[in-house]
């Protein structure tokens, strides 16, 4: 079987080999609590970017300038989620050896776990900043110790919680306290969170989450545990420009869950975000 399946492409670009700069989909839905779905996401975002143009008026960029190769989906094994995480960390990590900026596209949470893995391989003072309406923060759920809500916990375990940098939080479970107390965390409203997060930020690599929930249900109801209360569209493309000139050296974006999206809206969301993160931080 191969490595990759390909469906798609994001915005038509299908890429060079040596391109510097990588997209890859990585449909995992197994630990999904609520509304499962997010393994759709790859490919409907793909089709949703199908409407966006290659400039960006706010930024005075065009994507044909970042080289991009999208290599598709990782082909993973139904239901067996370890093997699937070391499916994932051996893809990013044949990737991210050669020098790329890889941006993942998921599937759900989880898949943060073995992308941080990797990237802290090569950057060993690696910060997360992660964009999401829940803490995900717990130590297990439903019996599982792998899970989209306890993957910042498996993450904090592996390069230290004072290292984790969690914004736009806005739900989390009373057992996600103590964890809570050991990371960065800023309760409330996005942009005033990521602020505060900036000057501990400055000369770090960095590696950005987004969880598309992090946006209100209102302009991104395609989530499968939408949470009332957050960010606006705009405001986070804004939480995207503050971080301009920071060295995020890989991203992913995750949680989009097509089936209950309504008009396709928060795909074509996640589309622009994607095309804004690539004209941000894609090498030339």
């Amino acid at each position: 079987m191969d490595i990759f399946i390909k469906n798609s492409s994001f915005m038509g670009i299908e890429g060079h080999q040596t391109a510097p700069n990588i997209l890859m989909g990585i449909p995992l839905d197994v630990t999904t609590s609520h509304k499962p779905g997010t393994r759709w996401a790859p490919l409907w975002i793909r089709v949703a970017s199908q409407g966006l143009e290659e400039y960006s008026p706010r930024l005075h960029r065009d994507l044909r300038d970042v080289p991009l190769r999208d290599v598709g989906d990782l082909a993973l094994v139904p239901g067996r989620i370890e093997v699937n995480l070391q499916k994932i960390e051996a893809a990013a990590e044949m990737f991210l050896r050669e020098g790329k900026f890889v941006v993942s596209l998921g599937g759900e949470h989880l898949i943060t776990y073995p992308l941080v893995r990797t990237a802290r391989k090569c950057h060993p003072d690696l910060a997360v900043v992660q964009m999401d309406a829940h803490a995900d923060l717990r130590k297990e759920y439903e019996g599982e110790k792998f899970s989209h809500a306890t993957v910042m916990n498996l993450i904090g375990e592996e390069i230290g919680f004072e290292n984790l940098y969690q914004v736009g939080i806005r739900s989390l479970a009373r057992e996600e306290l103590d964890a809570a107390q050991k990371t960065n965390l800023f309760l409330g409203p996005l942009l005033p969170g990521l602020e505060k997060c900036l000057e501990r930020l400055k000369e770090r690599p960095l590696y950005l989450t987004l969880d598309i929930d992090v946006v209100d249900p209102a302009f991104a109801p395609g989530t499968g545990a939408p949470e009332p209360g957050g960010a606006t569209s705009q405001e986070i493309l804004e939480a995207l420009y503050l971080l301009k000139d920071f060295p995020v050296v890989a991203l992913d974006l995750v949680e989009v869950s097509p089936p209950s999206d309504r008009g396709d809206i928060t795909s074509l969301l996640a589309a622009k975000i994607l095309r804004e993160a690539l004209l941000l931080w894609g090498k030339k």
